[in-house]
């Protein structure tokens, strides 16, 4: 059974700093690209970062600088460590894993993250 388990949002303030993980099972986590993506109110879901099985990093350029993806494929966790954060950032996040061929999306059930004073 595919999970992916999400922990670590919450209410910080500005210029403050959360670190996301995404914890999986139930398929091979080091052959996925793994993402972490973000829906405000009212806005679509949008990707935030991603590293492929390689490492190679991407990011949204409202976060990077910023934000850091990473993942330790022995943990079959990916994390999102969020620095400086802003009010903007304020969103469900959630974790995505997927496969290229056959192409395939696992997602995590989303958490919340309030960035306010």
């Amino acid at each position: 059974q595919v999970q992916l388990v999400e922990s670590g949002g919450g209410l910080v303030q500005p210029g403050g700093s959360l670190r996301l993980s995404c914890a999986v099972s139930g398929f091979t986590f080091s052959s996925r690209v793994m993402s972490w993506y973000r829906q405000a109110p009212g806005k679509d879901r949008e990707l935030v970062a991603s590293i492929t099985t390689s490492g190679t990093t991407n990011y949204a350029d409202s976060v990077k600088g910023r934000f850091t993806i990473s993942r330790d494929n022995a943990k079959n966790t990916v994390y999102l460590q969020m620095n400086s954060l802003k009010p903007e950032d304020t969103a469900v996040y959630y974790c995505n894993a997927r496969a290229i061929f056959p192409r395939r999306d696992d997602w995590g059930q989303g958490m919340q993250v309030t960035v306010s004073s």
